[in-house]
């Protein structure tokens, strides 16, 4: 499926797009139907950073042939919705709740801030343990660990192994939190992994996982295994092997990210061959998923949707994902139905056999009919986030009719429309990075700049996915009312937990690695409220190598665009 296609609209007339009622309560769980008879296996698959076109079935660039025939065996799920972001994402996973639900509004968990997921939440793992599951986590966790009882181990699963921060080489596995505050970053369980580096993250966590499957007993225990792949974030370091087949990629970044793919498309093949050699896969699920849209700058891409990761435009929250199973009752098949990633929490409860009360504060819905049989999607809106933190210079209640403040970042979808206030972020549309035989027609559609200072969006996304056309001025019923549903969410939302910095989460104090810093006996300090804007009261330092950066980067950008100019004249000549 070329991207274009995937994105093509059903229809472009914005009269006849659908919205729900207001009257309609916010999000609670279905009653779970439709599940297998013997509890499944659960292999729970989730990329970093991979954007809707850095997936075979969505580029000619990417060479992904076990994910394609994954997921054309499957179900691929076309209307998939993910977080912008690292954090966020993992956090609705884990707990089937918005961010506005858990404080976790704003950015990421920061190495040195004392924050975690809220520990009076239950998480997937521990509902799966309830429900008799052997639980096991690998990769990257990114959802705090500034107390051993924010911990994976502690948080439902019975092993860990993998990185806690955001971001760690992919080798030494080093992660630094600036240029200078730096820690080792591989544990196993509650203990620093000392000596198990060295080691491509990819190749060493898809051994862990065909260790797993081969030591556990298929037919005695239920297994789940979280499979959160540090690829393919940066830095873009993968083995040169793999680069050879994207030799004659002009763009460099875009040659190493691909690369990258190829590396987690072999792990996902070994991982399967494993749960085929090992008596698993009769009775299993595998899962697909990325965390958040892609960065252009940095190889990825998210062509033809707009913006990139960490931003609320399609392209920073659309992700790939399939679901591949030989429990599927209707396979070989592409799902439109609207599904969100907090979806998985009640849906896989539901697969376990387990039971998800309505009164439990989970925003999201069991679609396992949805994917297994075609039925129609339970959920008909998603909540993408609203972040009081974030807010822009320019906006105001009159903007927003009286009913919300336009300053403020929120993002909702209601059927076939999405609304954007505040600073959705950046809003380009970014081509494939491969400058030669650039298609001349593309570069007009891009660099659209907004005359005017905007802060409120209306896109029929059903109609226009890639989110050309904005209606706000010409639907203002329809904006008032996905303003109003705003509002109403915003009623439910607990105060944001963003604390500044811990001094004695710094690495030389632990022993050289980033591990939990405050004694299980301290008494926790209560952020709650407090807003803490990062280097908000920090001396800034002139810096003379920054303006030369930022100077040759927009002359390359001018340069660039010239260079694309020309050859589209010429193209148009010839």
């Amino acid at each position: 499926i070329h991207p274009a296609a995937a994105a093509a609209p059903d229809r472009h007339d914005s009269k006849k797009a659908k919205i729900i009622s207001l009257k309609l309560p916010l999000a609670s769980s279905p009653k779970l139907m439709s599940t297998p008879k013997r509890p499944p296996h659960i292999i729970f698959i989730l990329t970093d950073d991979q954007g809707f076109n850095d997936i075979g079935y969505h580029s000619r660039d990417i060479r992904s042939p076990t994910l394609d025939k994954l997921a054309s065996e499957g179900v691929l799920l076309e209307n998939y919705y993910v977080q912008p972001l690292c954090t966020p994402s993992r956090s609705q996973l884990i707990t089937g709740r918005y961010q506005i639900h858990t404080g976790l509004q704003h950015s990421i968990i920061r190495p040195r801030q004392p924050s975690c997921l809220p520990r009076d939440v239950v998480t997937l793992p521990q509902r799966l343990q309830e429900a008799g599951y052997s639980t096991h986590m690998v990769g990257k966790w990114h959802l705090g660990f500034y107390r051993k009882d924010c911990l994976p181990t502690r948080r439902g699963f019975h092993t860990y192994f993998g990185s806690l921060t955001g971001s760690v080489d992919y080798y030494t596995y080093g992660s630094c939190d600036g240029k200078s505050l730096c820690g080792f970053d591989l544990h196993e369980g509650e203990s620093v992994a000392w000596g198990k580096g060295g080691k491509y993250s990819t190749h060493l966590y898809t051994q862990r996982v065909r260790k797993i499957l081969a030591t556990h007993d298929s037919t005695s225990q239920p297994l789940f295994i979280f499979l959160s792949l540090q690829a393919v974030h940066t830095p873009l370091k993968p083995p040169k092997e793999y680069i050879y087949p994207y030799r004659r990629m002009g763009n460099v970044p875009r040659r190493k990210y691909a690369a990258m793919v190829s590396i987690v498309d072999e792990a996902v093949r070994n991982i399967t061959y494993a749960l085929r050699k090992y008596g698993f896969y009769r009775n299993s699920v595998v899962i697909f998923s990325t965390d958040n849209g892609a960065q252009p700058l940095t190889g990825g891409s998210n062509w033809p949707l707009r913006g990139c990761k960490g931003t609320y435009w399609e392209g920073g929250i659309r992700g790939v994902g399939f679901v591949h199973s030989p429990l599927i009752r209707h396979r070989r098949r592409v799902s439109r139905a609207l599904i969100h990633i907090t979806d998985w929490y009640p849906t896989l409860i539901g697969l376990a056999g387990g039971n998800v009360s309505q009164h439990q504060g989970l925003d999201g819905f069991d679609v396992w009919p949805t994917i297994s049989e075609g039925k129609e999607s339970p959920r008909l809106e998603i909540l993408h986030n609203i972040d009081p933190l974030h807010r822009r210079s320019w906006g105001s209640l009159k903007d927003g009719y009286g009913l919300w403040d336009t300053t403020v970042q929120a993002a909702i979808r209601v059927g076939d429309w999405k609304l954007l206030t505040g600073d959705p972020g950046h809003g380009d549309w970014v081509p494939p990075q491969v400058l030669t035989n650039f298609p001349s027609s593309w570069w007009h559609l891009e660099r659209q700049i907004e005359k005017k200072r905007k802060s409120v969006w209306l896109f029929n996304v059903t109609g226009d996915p890639c989110e050309r056309h904005d209606l706000a001025a010409n639907r203002p019923d329809v904006v008032k009312e996905l303003l109003a549903r705003l509002a109403l969410y915003n009623r439910t939302a607990i105060p944001v937990r963003y604390p500044p910095d811990d001094a004695r989460a710094n690495p030389s104090l632990n022993g050289g690695a980033w591990r939990p810093w405050v004694s299980e006996d301290e008494e926790e300090e209560n952020w709650d409220g407090i807003y803490y804007k990062r280097g908000k009261n920090r001396k800034r330092k002139k810096c003379r190598l920054c303006k030369l950066q930022s100077f040759f980067k927009k002359l390359n950008l001018k340069i660039m665009s010239k260079q694309i100019q020309d050859s589209s004249a010429i193209g148009h000549h010839v």
